[in-house]
C-alpha cells in the first residue's frame, strides 16, 4: 500500500465536485499535482499547495496515483488515451482512478490498454454532488482488479464513507447507471410533490417536514426539495451532465435488451428544461419543468 510519503497524486477536473475532493487529499498531507482546462478554477488549490500542471501527459509524467473526474465519456478518453494523455504517457506501477461517470464500455478499454504499460486502473464514480463532495461524504462504486482497489481504499477514505468495491473493470459505471437510473425517476417525484404542495396552498417547508423521513424519504427529497422551494439552482450537479449520464444508462440498457420507460420520460422532461437554455443548471432545476 502507498504511504502519503510515497505519493504524489495527480488530479484532473476541478469542476464543482472535483475541486472538493482535491482539496481533502491536501489537507490530508498529499502531494499533489492538478490539471484543467480552465486553470482559474484550479487557483484555490494552487493558492492551497498545489503544483499545476500544463498537461495530463505533465501530470502522468510526475504523479503516481491519478485521479480524474471531468465531463464527458469524449473528454474522459482524450484524457487517457490520447496521445498527450495519461497512458500514453504514464509509469509502471502507476494507479489510475477515473471518478467521472463515463461508459462502462470505455472504463474497461482504459482498464486494458493500462494493463498493457504495467499500470493499475480502477473506474470509481461518486455520488452525493456537491454537498457529498464538501463533506467528504461521496458514495464510491468501484470497478477494476481488487488487489487495485485494496491499494487505494484508504485514498478514497479521505473522500467518501460509502466505498464498495462492485467487481471487474466496468462496473463500477455499471453501478452508477443504476444510481442515476434510480435518481432520474425519483427527482421527477420530488418534484411533482412539491408542486402538488403548492398547488393544494400547503406550505411545502412543512410539508417537507413530514414527508421527507416517512416511506417517501430520499437523498433528493431532503437535499434538493429544499433548494427548490428557496429558488435555488445553482448546479451541485449540472442538468447536461445528468442528461449525459441517463444517455449512457439508456444505450447500455438498450444493449442488454431491456426497456426503462421511466428513464426515458425523464430524458424527455430534461431535455426539454435545456433546450430552454437550463443545461447549466442544477438538477433540481427541474421544478421548473411545471412552470413552461
Amino acid at each position: 500500500m502507498l504511504q502519503i510519503k510515497d505519493t504524489i497524486i495527480g488530479f484532473i477536473g476541478t469542476g464543482v465536485i472535483g475541486k472538493s475532493m482535491a482539496g481533502h487529499l491536501l489537507d490530508a498531507g498529499y502531494p499533489l499535482v492538478v490539471y484543467s482546462r480552465t486553470k482559474e478554477k484550479a487557483n484555490d488549490l494552487i493558492a492551497k499547495g498545489a503544483k499545476w500542471a500544463k498537461s495530463p501527459k505533465e501530470v502522468a509524467e510526475k504523479a503516481n496515483v491519478i485521479i480524474t473526474i471531468v465531463g464527458y465519456p469524449a473528454d474522459v478518453e482524450e484524457v487517457y488515451l490520447g496521445e498527450n494523455g495519461i497512458i500514453p504517457n504514464g509509469r509502471e506501477n502507476t494507479y489510475v482512478i477515473d471518478m467521472t461517470t463515463s461508459t462502462p464500455t470505455l472504463a474497461s478499454k482504459i482498464y486494458s490498454e493500462a494493463n498493457k504499460k504495467g499500470i493499475f486502473a480502477l473506474d470509481a464514480p461518486v455520488s452525493g454532488g456537491d454537498i457529498g463532495a464538501k463533506e467528504a461524504r461521496l458514495s464510491i462504486m468501484v470497478g477494476g482488479d481488487e488487489e487495485a482497489f485494496l491499494a487505494m481504499e484508504q485514498l478514497f477514505k479521505h473522500l467518501g464513507t460509502n466505498i464498495i468495491y462492485q467487481g471487474k473493470a466496468g462496473s463500477g459505471q455499471h453501478t452508477k447507471m443504476c444510481n442515476q437510473i434510480a435518481i432520474a425517476s425519483n427527482m421527477i417525484g420530488v418534484c411533482e410533490a412539491i408542486k402538488y404542495a403548492e398547488k393544494a396552498g400547503l406550505d411545502p417547508e412543512t410539508v417537507l417536514k413530514s414527508i421527507s423521513t416517512g416511506a417517501a424519504g430520499s437523498w433528493s427529497l431532503s437535499n434538493l426539495a429544499p433548494r427548490m422551494i428557496a429558488g435555488n439552482f445553482a448546479p451541485g450537479f449540472y442538468i447536461k451532465h445528468f442528461i449525459k449520464d441517463i444517455n449512457i444508462a439508456l444505450q447500455e440498457a438498450d444493449a442488454m435488451g431491456m426497456v426503462t420507460p421511466g428513464l426515458a420520460l425523464a430524458k424527455k422532461m430534461y431535455k426539454e428544461l435545456a433546450e430552454l437554455g437550463e443545461e447549466n443548471s442544477g438538477t433540481q432545476a427541474l421544478y421548473k419543468y411545471w412552470d413552461r
